[in-house]
């Protein structure tokens, strides 16, 4: 059977990139206003705390979000994909960037200087109105997230963490819903607040079990009702 795209199950609404709330003419203006870049992957789009020199519109690839603590410690912020936009705030605020951003397999974007970004929001309200109810949005999921998190132990955290994936980056396969995002386990650990090797250890259960297929760069989802068991604190 062919590779078949996953459809997401509604949830909120920072699933739905900036480009694809704009209106068409409103997008194709703002492609304009820049010049497209690629990135290959594991390079950065963005470096946390430098100075905001442009935003990105990605047009093509998959990136994460990453930050830093003074301790060292990476946590996961989110995965951002085509139709997504990028260093706004920084943009928008003159602050430095808050995150790392870096791409996970070739990614094309274009780059806009913040000047021309902002006046583009003056001249377009209907597209400024856009990206205050996306910022609103993605401020809303973080705190579900946050919420979600406090009360689950870490068992639990990854397999919300994985149904997630599967809503949003997987595609159907004769071997069950491949996790179409190359995400290392380090990076998993940082999604969930955990250690690698905690993260190891309960991806190595599941896969006894016969709930997931991990390879070097690929992830299954085998038995979902069973995931989902999990993820709800019930017994598997």
């Amino acid at each position: 059977m062919a590779a078949e795209q996953v459809a997401g199950d509604g949830g909120l609404d920072d699933r739905v990139p900036f480009l694809a709330r704009l209106e068409d003419e409103d997008g194709t203006a703002l492609r304009g206003l820049g010049r497209e870049l690629t990135f290959a992957p594991r390079a950065h789009l963005i470096h946390q705390n430098e100075p905001a020199s442009h935003v990105l519109l990605i047009l093509h690839g998959w990136t994460k979000v990453t930050a830093s603590a003074a301790n060292g410690k990476e946590a996961l912020l989110a995965l951002r994909g085509p139709g997504d936009i990028i260093g706004e705030s920084a943009a928008l605020t003159g602050r430095p960037r808050s995150a790392t951003v870096t791409a996970l397999e070739p990614v094309r974007a274009v780059a806009i200087d913040p000047e021309r970004f902002r006046a583009f929001l003056a001249r377009v309200p209907a597209a400024a109105f856009q990206l205050l109810a996306l910022t609103s949005d993605r401020t809303r999921a973080g705190d579900r997230r946050r919420l979600e998190f406090a009360s689950l132990s870490v068992r639990e955290r990854l397999a919300v963490l994985l149904q997630d994936l599967a809503r949003t980056h997987g595609r159907r396969t004769d071997a069950g819903v491949e996790v179409a995002v190359p995400l290392t386990k380090q990076e998993l650990a940082g999604a969930v607040g955990a250690s690698r090797e905690m993260v190891q250890r309960h991806l190595k259960e599941l896969r006894d079990r016969g709930i997931v297929i991990t390879g070097r760069r690929a992830l299954v989802i085998v038995r979902p009702d069973v995931l989902r068991r999990i993820a709800q604190s019930q017994a598997g």
